[in-house]
């Protein structure tokens, strides 16, 4: 890349940063089943993003909290069951974490840490991009039902 480049670069990101942005957000409230119960949430961010007027740019899906998390998957039944047992062996309950003199549930700290409390899709045309078998799913790690919520917040123009 020679210097003329970087130059139209750096001018391209000036004029991004004088558009006006505009943020939405959202929550999403249910309860779950327990340890690793999966819920679809795919059809609720897509409603959210048609929603808020945004064409372009992006939407964050973040959970608060310790012992959930949220996954880009295919919503087909052998698909999770698989995902659910590789889970149990990768991070098996029965060990003797250290957390567990605490609270008996330093299994679930440590799949929500593995998988992670947020992902982020574009939105092209006021649309939630996404690949044709990835679905959206919040991810109960706790050992006991839940009542969860999610913050969903779209960012653009």
């Amino acid at each position: 890349m020679d210097l003329s480049t970087i130059k139209v670069f750096e001018q391209k990101l000036e004029l991004h940063r004088e558009m006006p942005m505009k943020v939405v957000k959202k929550e999403l409230h249910f309860s779950t089943k327990g340890e690793i119960d999966l819920v679809d949430i795919t059809r609720e961010v897509e409603l959210f993003v048609a929603e808020s007027g945004i064409s372009k740019g992006q939407v964050l899906i973040f959970v608060p909290g310790a012992t959930g998390a949220v996954v880009a998957i295919e919503h087909e039944e052998g698909l999770l069951e698989d995902f659910k047992k590789i889970l149990k062996e990768i991070v098996p309950k029965e060990k003797p974490y250290l957390h567990n003199r605490f609270d008996d549930n330093a299994h679930s700290h440590i799949r929500a840490t593995l998988l992670g409390p947020s992902l982020v899709f574009p939105i092209v045309d006021g649309e939630l991009v996404r690949g044709t078998w990835q679905q959206i799913f919040f991810v109960e790690l706790d050992t006991r039902p839940r009542k969860r919520r999610i913050l969903l917040q779209a960012i653009g123009e």
